[in-house]
């Protein structure tokens, strides 16, 4: 029976723990722009930490911080993470900023403080109730581009801005940007036809 009661207290306590926490998180609406507290954000780390199996957290990185895998790592991150991340990890970009909580600044020690197996697990299956999805494929090559990302990863802290530069002629864009950048290209090469003005387009004294 004393065994029954201390089980009933502790789901009691339990309960009024959730309906606290659910009772908090209502009262902050459904807004993305608020930034967490110290306490929320210390928690959903503690959370995430504990959360990611210790196995998983113990894993050593097989791809060594080489010149070419740093180099497929800033690629993949160009094309895939800047735009949330930014080319120099800041997470000051408008997407991540609009995010809840906001992309945070992976040249921090709250990133950089992570194993190797860590980031690897966080970039393979993603971070529930975030703007992080899971990036693994489920492949030998897609687990080979997640650790090659580890690596760079690591490297962010020390960007030079020469490499950050190389980066935005490796980051997404629009046809539009697309073809701006050809037309300046053409341009300055001198075969890029600049047509005459037209009869009586003539600027005026």
């Amino acid at each position: 029976m004393r065994i029954l009661r201390v089980v009933w207290h502790l789901m009691a306590l339990v309960g009024v723990a959730a309906v606290a926490g659910a009772a908090w998180f209502a009262s902050q609406g459904v807004s993305a722009k608020a930034t967490p507290g110290v306490v929320e954000t210390r928690v959903s780390r503690a959370a995430r930490h504990w959360l990611v199996p210790a196995a998983a957290r113990a894993r050593v990185s097989p791809e060594g911080g080489t010149p070419a895998t740093l180099e497929e790592g800033m690629a993949h991150w160009a094309d895939h993470c800047a735009s949330c991340h930014g080319n120099d990890g800041s997470g000051l970009t408008a997407v991540g900023q609009g995010l809840y909580p906001k992309a945070p600044d992976m040249r921090m020690a709250a990133t950089q403080d992570l194993s190797d197996g860590e980031l690897f697990y966080l970039i393979e299956h993603g971070v529930k109730i975030t703007g992080m999805p899971a990036w693994g494929t489920g492949t030998p090559e897609g687990e080979q581009a997640s650790w090659h990302l580890v690596q760079f990863i690591r490297r962010l802290p020390s960007l030079t801005e020469d490499e950050i530069t190389e980066m935005e002629d490796l980051n997404p864009r629009g046809r539009s940007e697309w073809q701006a950048l050809e037309d300046e290209r053409r341009f300055l090469s001198g075969t890029l036809d600049v047509p005459e003005p037209m009869p009586g387009h003539l600027h005026r004294p």
